[in-house]
């Protein structure tokens, strides 16, 4: 197991981290799934997510009525950017309604989850599934997680020193070039979802494809006629750039520069999710910016958790966790990014040193 200097999670071995506590109660999870239970924290929240629901369609609305209303002008930057905060807000949406937050039964959670993600933003409800829950069976372990897997960016010195192509190009300095390299996310959410319809595991790939070549064509076809063609590209930058940054910002405090595990390192479940996650201190704006994600512990450890609860479920995941000895890690908002990127800069060290030895 590999940690990161700054992050409270004390390097063990992983032999130690794998050890379960036994006990009549069963596991160290299952005790801890009777207490959250007994809170009556896994309860469906239908009015919560009803209002939740309502308010984002209405931002949507708002802001594409924004959008007509103003015609051919350069104020339309101020919506492309409004649109992008609502575009963040509609994919933390799918994300809850894919883990079954919402709706207990897979049928209508599929269905708004692809009227959310294909039709809403132009993100693939079947790629983004399997990719997360691939991530969420074994967070930050770098052969099993899709989430640490190389590709631009690298999560560990070995990945580093086997880096090739883009990522040993930028592997070095990817700590500075972090933040500039999300304003390229949105456009890469399409482009991932586009060429997930032709993977085998793409359930439905008629209806995906479809939703999503809607979305594309609606949005362009608004832009070109009501803007400028230099408005318009002007427009797509910007609402483009900045949802790939509101997600990425929303995301990147979860794992980044939390332990990583490789090849049979693989703790048990709840010291699985709770060692590689990290939650984020803040108050309410903190919570609807950030989806409920900055809870991420008790996210990974209770996916279809309704979001209102996650607040009152740390209380007790905390205080299990301080009973059996597991670390538990929350910081400030800014310190979990400044966390991140120091990991990334480290990691990206043994790059730095072959190009110093040329």
């Amino acid at each position: 197991m590999t940690t990161s200097p700054g992050v409270s999670v004390t390097p063990q071995s992983a032999a130690a981290l794998a050890e379960r506590p036994r006990g009549d109660g069963g596991s160290d999870f299952a005790r801890l799934s009777r207490r959250i239970a007994e809170a009556g924290l896994l309860r469906r929240r239908p009015g919560y997510y009803a209002t939740r629901i309502g308010l984002v369609v209405a931002l949507y609305a708002a802001g594409w009525g924004a959008f007509f209303a103003l015609g051919d002008s350069w104020g339309q930057l101020a919506v492309a950017a409004f649109l992008a905060f609502v575009f963040g807000q509609v994919a933390l949406l799918a994300h809850d309604l894919a883990h079954r937050q919402v709706f207990r039964r897979r049928g209508p959670s599929e269905i708004m989850g692809r009227l959310f993600g294909n039709l809403g933003v132009g993100m693939s409800y079947g790629w983004w599934m399997h990719k997360h829950t691939r991530h969420h069976a074994n967070p930050n372990h770098e052969d099993l997680d899709p989430d640490v897997a190389p590709d631009i960016l690298v999560w560990s010195t070995d990945q580093a020193r086997a880096s090739r192509g883009v990522a040993r190009l930028i592997g070095g300095h990817q700590a500075l070039l972090f933040f500039p390299l999300l304003t390229l996310e949105g456009f890469n959410l399409h482009v991932s979802s586009l060429r997930a319809l032709r993977s085998p595991y793409m359930k439905k790939r008629a209806l995906e494809g479809t939703l999503l070549l809607l979305h594309i064509a609606g949005l362009l076809s608004a832009l070109f006629l009501v803007l400028s063609p230099g408005r318009a590209l002007a427009f797509l930058a910007v609402n483009q750039c900045l949802f790939g940054v509101y997600l990425g910002c929303t995301f990147a405090p979860n794992h980044k520069g939390m332990p990583t595990f490789t090849g049979d390192e693989r703790p048990d479940f709840l010291r699985r999710q709770v060692l590689t996650s990290r939650n984020v201190r803040g108050g309410l704006l903190t919570d609807v910016m950030l989806g409920g994600l900055n809870y991420q512990i008790e996210h990974h450890l209770f996916p279809s958790m309704p979001t209102p609860h996650l607040r009152r479920a740390q209380v007790v995941v905390r205080q299990y966790c301080a009973e059996i000895g597991v670390p538990y890690h929350e910081t400030g908002l800014l310190r979990s990014y400044r966390e991140a990127l120091t990991h990334l800069h480290r990691v990206g060290e043994p790059i730095r040193r072959q190009r110093g030895a040329r």
